[in-house]
């Protein structure tokens, strides 16, 4: 995993631009939820990320997962 130095700083999301739901990387059953449509990218503000790629999103580290869903991985490091 890079640092989160290297990571992309995100901001928080904006209600008015297609952000992929997150889940807490505790919650148990993410991976079954039936999506109609699976994506091969996370969306956070209307920008498209692979999976695998990591995000910050405050203090908080995003990892974008296979079904196209955002999962907290930890936090993000502090300047």
């Amino acid at each position: 995993m890079p640092t989160t130095t290297q990571i992309q700083q995100v901001g928080a999301a904006d209600p008015e631009l297609r952000t992929s739901p997150i889940f807490d990387d505790a919650e148990d059953g993410f991976l079954s939820l039936d999506y109609e449509l699976e994506s091969p990218f996370c969306y956070f503000n209307s920008v498209s990320f692979g999976v695998g790629q990591f995000v910050c999103s405050g203090h908080q580290l995003l990892k974008c997962n296979g079904r196209g869903v955002w999962v907290a991985e930890g936090e993000c490091e502090r300047k």
